[in-house]
């Protein structure tokens, strides 16, 4: 059973450590990973953090100039992997994690593979930087104004501005305690989940232009396409929030959004409001995720990939 000694211990005797997050990273992904890197340097380490894809809104985040967005030659003592699910979602660097001396995996999804050789994994925490804190603390570590705004933009990101169920009393007494660090609570808020892109309000607008109500109106279905993105120049992170949208309308108990990948399947985002497990949904195409919130990718046309996902969802709505 891993204990917090288990991965103080690692930490301080790894001479080289790289970090690494899951695919198409979001905010709490980003402001975890650049938590534990930051509190790594603080701890005297020369730490590696690996995320090929960054959205442009974190980049006001210490340390994410440093990011490495191409891989490395090099074989680290230790692999820590912060707010990842499965091995399998690491960003296509599951090699560093692999091939690392010794692993650990913090995370929070229920259905976390365990991957690591030290797992901690607590599912009640609305997002993993919630678990950092805690993880930082037995580390010693200063929780200052820098890794207070990592930390922050991933509890806000993730809890989705603390409207989500996961939301908890000591969620706010994390915040509470961090904004005595010195960190700006709303400028942090307004960087890492206001402003939006150009070309995020315009892949917005055809997404919505293409939304379907279907089962009466409680499934909300659209999508994009790679050609999409590339007509409005996307950047990464700009697809963020448009299945959000779809859930928030009225009547909507479960909202579907498709995103075309590089290799032409599609990566399906999972949003519910009140009872359906879309976890569940996601595990039945080999995806996964939260209650609320899951993902799981499939190959076909939109038209297909929608056929199927209805048959499944249908089933669980009331």
């Amino acid at each position: 059973m891993t204990t917090l000694e288990n991965i103080v211990e690692e930490i301080k005797k790894a001479e080289s450590i790289v970090v690494l997050t899951h695919e198409t990273p979001d905010g709490d992904a980003i402001g975890s990973a650049l938590a534990m890197y930051n509190a790594l340097k603080q701890l005297g380490k020369n730490p590696d953090v690996i995320i090929p894809e960054c959205p442009r809104n974190f980049e006001f985040l210490a340390g994410a100039d440093e990011i490495k967005k191409e891989g490395t030659n090099k074989n680290y003592d230790l692999a820590i992997a912060v707010d990842c699910a499965t091995i399998e979602r690491l960003n296509g660097w599951r090699n560093y994690f692999e091939e690392a001396k010794t692993t650990i995996n913090i995370d929070h999804h229920a259905k976390n593979g365990m991957f690591g050789d030290y797992n901690y994994v607590d599912p009640a925490s609305p997002a993993c930087a919630q678990i950092l804190i805690i993880v930082l603390e037995a580390l010693k570590v200063k929780i200052d104004k820098i890794i207070g705004s990592c930390l922050l933009t991933g509890i806000i990101t993730d809890t989705g501005g603390f409207k989500y169920q996961g939301v908890s009393a000591e969620t706010f007494q994390f915040v509470a305690w961090l904004l005595q660090t010195g960190v700006n609570v709303s400028d942090v808020y307004k960087k890492a989940f206001q402003i939006r892109t150009r070309s995020s309000f315009e892949l917005s607008r055809i997404a919505m232009n293409r939304l379907e109500f279907l089962e009466d109106g409680k499934i909300a279905f659209t999508y994009i396409t790679k050609q999409d993105e590339e007509d409005v120049k996307a950047e990464p992170g700009d697809h963020e929030g448009i299945v959000e949208q779809g859930r928030d309308i009225e009547g909507v108990e479960v909202s579907v959004f498709l995103r075309q990948r590089e290799d032409k399947t599609y990566k399906i985002s999972l949003r519910s409001n009140n009872y359906v497990n879309v976890s569940d949904i996601a595990i039945l195409f080999g995806g996964g995720g939260h209650i609320r919130a899951a993902g799981c990718k499939l190959a076909g046309t939109p038209e297909q990939i929608k056929n199927t996902l209805v048959s499944a969802i249908r089933k669980v709505l009331k």
